[in-house]
């Protein structure tokens, strides 16, 4: 026998080709060997940068005896959970049922017909901390599959049972006469529930681990801009500006860690994932859009400079993520001592950035220090009520400059940092939106060829006709692509339209619109599955609607309905929204807080935006446009003067309409 996994192209499934265990990649053949061997199949989830998917590995993947159990009874496999996100869903869903949480590792016990009968996450290799070791576990399940099979298969069918009563009871929304004030109960809800969770000394929103969640505090300033509610854009303010002074913020090198341990954002889990960085991306950008504050465009610069500089390929695709280890040990790579410091900087200096960044002798993880500014400023100019230039000041421009260079090519020769270069058509769709966004609130045209170069390689490597696919790595694509996929590469689409006005990047996000609608959408209860027609039919057909780390597919969905329907103005997408809308609301009901991006697509529905007619006098002008003219007003640009729209003083003219009525043209925005 032999491990399978020598020939697959994810990180993570090349982390463990060498292993005694004998994978397979999840395919046919692996369980038509389970069935004829009359073997249970031990299924194991993860990704490359997971830091307890390294410890179990280590523990029990390499290690001999767990092996020989796991090759003498059982038949193994393994899964990226980025690159088969149906998988993920299905039995992270079955992990929860069992045990009532979940996460990453995911371990799954099934029947050869992909049924599970029992779950659970991390196991150590032997019994500790009152846990079972999973070489008992492993002998256990053995010992029930040859003795009391009927047990453990009607175990099975339980759970099955119970996930596809759970997936049958997505239903379609409520009568269309009862959605307008339904959507007034969800957004205030919503708006308590964020209020009451809000953590106001540390910003951010219940206890640790505190996750970012960009696009809660998305949501937060679209209820602002509607509501006038300051008490939403304060905890926003707050929380954004406590992310940026902890240790979650990477002050050497640009960018976000997932999550933080603990309550004030210190000690992060240090791994750093496109998707998180994206969305704060746009969450500081809209940030800036709102406040004028500078500080916040100076984080969302320097996150996607970092973007360009670690995680992108040469080709323009976006890269996963980077690990939290280095050489076996979470966060070595982050971590300082005074005296190093000193060493790279000379005495003064160095001894000014460590008290500045709070490197001390002492510590304040595991013995070293993590980088942070939670120490520095008052409140006041930190939360940004009495400067708004704070990021811009010498003290932070100029003064520690000239150390974080050095200080970061010293980090880079230190330790060793895993990257996963699978690129990723889901995740390089929001920071392809992302930096287009960043273009549009600062003008630097950087940011938008490096978006249309990303889009461009997601076209020519990612995109077959109409199909889309789910990653590329070394010349080879996996699956074809899932609903995460289509959902958020037409939001990148409509981003490319809105930042430049080319009318092929809004035909593609139409076109491939509808290509999503017939491979994905219940047409009997509405909403859009996570796999489609041409897809691998699987135990389940699951609807994912909650917005976790990343919003879901649906509520993408919903966004991008509403945004093509005020970009075209065509009715089909009115309708095809206002079912998408009503069926998201059913779902959101009982947590709307927990379902942000629908909600932002709920409030630009119920809120007609202001419209811009732009009649070009020189196609030149194009340039820059979008610039001077909010995010979220809808602009419609005309490259030739109409009756209705004429050229005013032969210049490029702009007519105004704010909700349901239109103001005179002018020359100036």
């Amino acid at each position: 026998m032999h491990n399978f996994l020598k020939n697959e192209t994810s990180p993570y499934l090349l982390q463990h080709a060498d292993n005694p265990v004998n994978w397979y990649p999840w395919c046919k053949e692996a369980f038509e060997r389970a069935r004829k061997e009359d073997k249970p199949i031990f299924l194991s989830i993860g990704y490359s940068t997971c830091h307890w998917c390294h410890v179990m590995a280590h523990e029990s993947f390499e290690d001999e005896e767990t092996a020989r159990i796991l090759n003498q009874y059982f038949i193994s496999i393994k899964v990226d959970k980025e690159e088969r996100p149906d998988i993920d869903s299905i039995y992270m869903s079955v992990c929860q049922a069992f045990t009532g949480s979940g996460g990453w590792p995911t371990t799954i016990f099934l029947t050869p017909d992909q049924k599970p009968f029992f779950a659970g996450t991390y196991f150590p290799r032997k019994a500790k901390y009152g846990q079972i070791g999973l070489q008992e576990l492993l002998l256990a399940i053995c010992e029930k599959w040859k003795t009391d099979r009927k047990t453990l298969l009607a175990s099975a069918e339980d759970v099955i049972s119970h996930l596809k009563q759970k997936n049958e009871s997505v239903i379609s929304g409520r009568e269309s006469e009862e959605i307008e004030e339904a959507d007034v109960q969800l957004m205030e809800t919503a708006f308590r529930h964020y209020k009451q969770l809000f953590d106001s000394k540390n910003g951010g929103f219940g206890a640790a681990p505190k996750f970012p969640t960009p696009h809660n505090l998305l949501f937060l300033m679209r209820y602002y801009e509607r509501s006038g509610n300051k008490e939403a854009l304060y905890m926003v303010e707050k929380t954004l500006i406590q992310m940026y002074r902890g240790g979650i913020y990477d002050h050497i090198g640009g960018g976000f860690s997932r999550y933080s341990t603990d309550d004030y954002f210190l000690a992060p889990h240090f791994e750093k994932m496109l998707y998180d960085n994206a969305l704060l991306i746009m969450a500081y950008c809209k940030a800036y859009q709102l406040t004028g504050k500078s500080i916040y465009y100076g984080i969302a610069k320097a996150t996607t400079d970092y973007i360009l500089r670690e995680m992108t390929s040469e080709e323009g695709g976006f890269y996963c993520a980077q690990d939290a280890d280095s050489e076996g040990v979470e966060g070595k790579y982050y971590l300082f001592e005074p005296k190093e410091i000193i060493q790279i900087c000379g005495e003064a200096e160095g001894r000014r950035f460590n008290q500045y960044f709070d490197i001390t002798d002492r510590g304040n993880f595991e013995g070293k220090s993590i980088p942070n500014l939670l120490k520095q400023n008052s409140e006041e100019e930190w939360n940004g009520i009495n400067s708004s230039d704070l990021f811009v000041s010498n003290r932070f421009q100029q003064e520690f400059d000239d150390g974080k260079k050095k200080i970061y090519e010293y980090r880079k020769k230190r330790y060793g940092l895993h990257l996963d270069d699978k690129i990723l058509t889901s995740w390089n769709g929001l920071m392809i939106a992302a930096m287009c966004d960043l273009y549009c609130v600062s003008g630097d045209r950087n940011y938008l060829e490096a978006a249309i170069k990303a889009q461009e390689f997601i076209e020519k490597n990612l995109c077959e006709k109409d199909t889309l696919f789910v990653s590329f790595r070394k010349g080879k694509r996996s699956e074809k692509g899932f609903l995460d996929d289509y959902a958020n590469e037409i939001f990148a689409w409509i981003h490319l339209y809105k930042a430049t006005f080319h009318k092929e990047y809004l035909e593609k996000a139409k076109r491939f619109c509808e290509k999503t609608i017939d491979s994905f959408y219940d047409k009997e209860k509405g909403g859009f599955f996570l796999y489609g027609e041409d897809n691998e039919t699987l135990i389940l057909r699951p609807k994912e609607t909650y917005d976790g780390a990343v919003f879901s597919g649906n509520s993408a969905m919903a966004y991008n309905l509403v945004q093509l329907f005020y970009l075209t103005g065509e009715d089909k997408y009115s309708e095809m929204a206002e079912k998408q809308l009503k069926f998201l609301a059913t779902e959101a009901r009982d947590y709307p807080s927990g379902h942000a991006m629908f909600l932002i697509a709920l409030l630009d529905y119920d809120n007609v935006p202001d419209k811009v007619t732009v009649v070009v006098n020189r196609k030149e002008e194009l340039e820059h446009l979008r610039c001077r003219i909010p995010l979220d007003v809808v602009i419609n640009v005309l490259e030739n003067p109409t009756k209705d729209y004429p050229l005013l003083n032969d210049r490029t003219t702009f007519y105004v309409c704010k909700g349901h009525s239109c103001l005179p043209p002018v020359n100036e925005m």
